[in-house]
């Protein structure tokens, strides 16, 4: 975690340096260091064992992205988890956080928004035309199904669902969107959840072990 910490100051200095310290990427910054703060020690480990992503066995330039979330009672304390993986199975981040009360549906999607913030602060250190394509994975239907396909026909309608209702988790979705628009490049996909699939279960277990140290 310190080395971590080490390296993004360092990267700040140099942008402050050229005059390069944009208010957009200083909020980045900030964003992935209060992520790195909220990971506690115990589940800030190696992937040493984890098998290298099978989604980009034939993609030798691919990123791979991995989130999950988990709830307690539904609603309840919960937790969101993710990480990435290049070809060779090296660890690029991982990250996860948790609430007091929330619902199951909501840590899912804050899943993918921290991966997508802790993308915004990989690709400040890492051209993202070296990597290609980008594929982040969720075992939540809702989510997939939400970003692949609903959130384009409620923005047309004024972010109204077709009966005209408001979709639930509003925020989150507009929070999510405006992130997305940001790496139109990546492609959502589903992945089965509890299924023995490495990287989700370790997100499973990343996200639940966060739950077990804060004592819920």
């Amino acid at each position: 975690m310190k080395k971590l910490q080490q390296h993004l100051s360092k990267i700040e200095k140099a942008l402050l340096d050229h005059e390069l310290l944009t208010p957009e990427i200083e909020k980045a910054l900030l964003c992935l260091k209060n992520a790195i703060q909220n990971v506690p020690e115990s589940v800030s480990k190696s992937l040493k064992g984890l098998s290298a992503p099978e989604e980009l066995k034939s993609f030798p330039q691919g990123l791979a992205l991995y989130t999950d979330g988990a709830c307690r009672g539904n609603p309840g304390p919960g937790s969101w988890a993710c990480v990435a993986q290049n070809y060779e199975g090296q660890l690029l981040f991982e990250s996860c956080g948790h609430e007091i009360l929330t619902t199951n549906n909501k840590m899912e999607i804050q899943a993918v928004i921290g991966a997508l913030h802790q993308l915004e602060g990989f690709v400040l250190a890492h051209p993202m035309d070296q990597f290609k394509p980008i594929f982040l994975y969720t075992d939540s239907k809702y989510v997939c199904d939400g970003l692949n396909q609903w959130v384009q026909g409620w923005k047309s309608r004024g972010w109204k669902k077709a009966d005209g209702k408001t979709p639930e988790n509003l925020e989150l979705w507009q929070e999510i969107d405006i992130l997305k628009s940001r790496f139109p490049d990546v492609e959502i996909r589903w992945v089965k959840g509890h299924s023995g699939h490495p990287q989700n279960e370790y997100c499973d277990q990343l996200a639940n072990r966060l739950l077990d140290d804060e004592g819920f």
